[in-house]
């Protein structure tokens, strides 16, 4: 039998017209089936600290959405990354929002990527796929070379990055730049569009470093109604040995020799 849906809250619906966005038939139905499925499975496998359905429309279901401006420059068809897709927020709201878009779910844990592939079903999201990898591992994968190029890879293979609530900017971006398109050839660069919360100056600054060394570049901070969205954008290719080994990124962020010779030091 079906999830059934929960209905959304009025302050869900009155934020997400402010915002100027309209829903397709059928989209509130699917959103709330989503987030009914999302709380069900919770109960036994750890997807979101929050579980009051209310909290969820406005933190889980509406932060997602604050992307969709982000996403409307986008062709029918491109490829869209969530990494660490965990319940799969942002990707599934926006999926369900932007049928045209074709999204790849990234996520580590068997159980969460499990779920995801459950829920992409239940709902009929044929423009979903639920990719289990690290971010590490995947984003060195450029696919099968044929003689109209690479096929079904994933490094510097999706028009748009996104993720939500993976960690401090420094670690994110070595984990989400080097899957988004290099431009050239007349091709507009890939966006990496990363929710964060109030203390995006501070990671921003924190991450000069990291993003200079993946030739990416900072082309815009967004308020929203749940939090910020840094916007990336790709400068150059990435070089080779981004991202490094699995765990790598989080255990040693990219920073500055100098910063680390002046923590050594004391200073």
């Amino acid at each position: 039998m079906p999830t059934a849906p929960l209905a959304p809250t009025t302050e869900f619906l009155t934020a997400a017209a402010a915002l100027g966005i309209e829903f397709e038939p059928g989209d509130l139905e699917k959103l709330g089936r989503y987030l009914a499925l999302l709380l069900e499975v919770n109960q036994t496998t750890n997807l979101t600290a929050i579980r009051e359905p209310d909290a969820a429309w406005m933190k889980h279901i509406l932060d997602s959405l604050t992307l969709l401006p982000v996403l409307s420059t986008l062709e029918d068809g491109d490829r869209v990354l969530d990494v660490g897709s965990g319940g799969g927020l942002p990707g599934i709201p926006l999926a369900i929002t932007l049928p045209s878009l074709r999204f790849t779910l990234l996520e580590a844990t068997g159980k969460k990527a499990e779920f995801l592939r459950r829920a992409a079903t239940e709902l009929g999201l044929a423009n979903v796929t639920v990719l289990q990898s690290r971010a590490e591992t995947a984003a060195h994968d450029r696919g099968v070379r044929t003689a109209k190029g690479r096929t079904e890879g994933h490094r510097e293979a999706y028009s748009a990055v996104v993720a939500r609530a993976v960690g401090r900017l420094a670690v994110l971006a070595e984990l989400t730049v080097p899957f988004a398109r290099s431009p050239g050839e007349g091709r507009a660069p890939g966006l990496i569009a990363l929710i964060k919360g109030q203390r995006a100056d501070e990671e921003l600054a924190e991450a000069s470093y990291a993003l200079h060394q993946l030739k990416a570049v900072h082309s815009a901070t967004l308020d929203t109604p749940t939090g910020r969205i840094i916007m990336l954008e790709k400068g150059a290719a990435t070089p080779r040995m981004y991202p490094r080994r699995d765990g790598e990124p989080a255990r040693a962020p990219i920073v500055n020799p100098e910063q680390n010779v002046q923590r050594r030091a004391g200073a």
